[in-house]
């Protein structure tokens, strides 16, 4: 997938200035075109929802990139790139989100997020020895809970769909998910934010329920949620809020 030559210069601009310089040439360009939508980017945005106390800015950062990529908003992503470096997300953290992604939100939006990644760590200087390995030692399998999945899916879909069951089993769950650069929580946080930045609501339950197994509490999950709201669209957040009350009322106080 190719960028125009003006977004890819748009993002080679961006890439060279650190998030706050880039903030400033930012609101200087909204300015221009919408002064409104300026103040609400300012106020409303950067200085609320980003300081609102029940999820860490590190944790923002990545729900944003997450609904980024998975919106392949390439535009906008040199910026929230620095910004996640800059509020502590490790580049191999990145480069493990940009990897689980091409999972959840497809090959294409992923490689699309390449790019602006590409000149964000090259102006940051960030070398090979910082990304994760290819083939690193996995985390420890759950045999149990696995296996219990598995058997599920392949009673549900295995004979009619064999090919996606034995990928969703050997690759998703007993390899992307068990990479040790990104811990199983952010795994998590970053598959729910993509999944609700996509209006994909059929699979919400599953992966939040999971997420919440991984360390996310309930206070932090309706943070994303409302996070989500100014990144993904109140509709896609509005569509996701039942499943996550239904989820939030079942598990256990």
């Amino acid at each position: 997938m190719k960028l125009s030559a003006a977004a890819s210069s748009t993002l080679v601009l961006f890439a060279l200035f650190p998030a706050h310089a880039m903030e400033t040439k930012m609101q200087e360009n909204i300015g221009m075109v919408a002064p409104a939508l300026e103040k609400y980017t300012q106020r409303t945005l950067l200085d609320g929802v980003w300081k609102r106390p029940g999820l860490s800015p590190r944790d923002r950062s990545v729900v944003t990139l997450a609904a980024l990529i998975a919106r392949n908003q390439t535009v906008e992503m040199p910026f929230y790139i620095n910004l996640a470096l800059d509020n502590g997300v490790k580049p191999k953290e990145i480069s493990e989100i940009i990897t689980h992604l091409a999972f959840y939100s497809g090959w294409a939006n992923a490689m699309a997020s390449i790019a602006a990644a590409k000149d964000v760590f090259a102006a940051r200087k960030i070398g090979a020895g910082e990304f994760p390995e290819a083939s690193p030692p996995l985390l420890p399998l759950d045999e149990p809970a696995e296996a219990q999945r598995a058997e599920r899916v392949k009673e549900q879909f295995g004979e009619m769909f064999p090919g996606i069951v034995h990928y969703t089993t050997d690759v998703l769950f007993r390899d992307l998910w068990l990479r040790p650069d990104l811990a199983p929580r952010d795994r998590s946080l970053v598959t729910v934010s993509a999944l609700i930045a996509s209006g994909q609501v059929a699979q919400i339950s599953y992966h939040l329920n999971r997420a919440m197994d991984n360390g996310l509490t309930q206070t932090q999950a309706a943070e994303v949620l409302t996070h989500l709201a100014f990144y993904a669209g109140w509709p896609n957040v509005f569509s996701a809020l039942p499943v996550a009350k239904e989820v939030f009322e079942k598990r256990p106080h």
